[in-house]
């Protein structure tokens, strides 16, 4: 982890991601604000967006941002608070990317799903 462009890279893609992720978190909490202020339980807020390709392609995008953005601020904390800068914080930020999207994917598929 130490190669400078492989650093600049990951910088490229946790900047990206996290753009998405201030979109996608505006989006979400302003949904959600507006669904409860009208009195929606989340029951009901599921079910009307159950089924709904939209959202299910929003919270994909959602996922996926995490999965890239999550992991490598991990990997960077590791790198900076301990001895373990090489293959050991890439293989726990990879499993932590990997559980974020297999979890976060199956719930999207669980929303869309009818």
């Amino acid at each position: 982890m130490n190669d400078v462009r492989t650093q600049a890279l990951l910088w490229y893609w946790q900047r990206a991601s996290a753009m998405v992720l201030a979109l996608c978190v505006v989006v979400h909490l302003g949904g959600i604000i507006y669904a409860v202020r009208g009195g929606l339980t989340a029951a009901e807020i599921l079910g009307r967006t159950r089924g709904n390709l939209t959202f299910g392609a929003f919270y994909a995008v959602f996922v996926v941002a995490c999965a890239i953005h999550a992991p490598i601020g991990v990997a960077n904390v590791i790198g900076e608070t301990t001895v373990g800068r090489g293959s050991s914080a890439l293989v726990i930020a990879l499993v932590l990317g990997v559980a974020i999207l297999v979890m976060g994917l199956s719930a999207v598929c669980g929303l869309v799903a009818r």
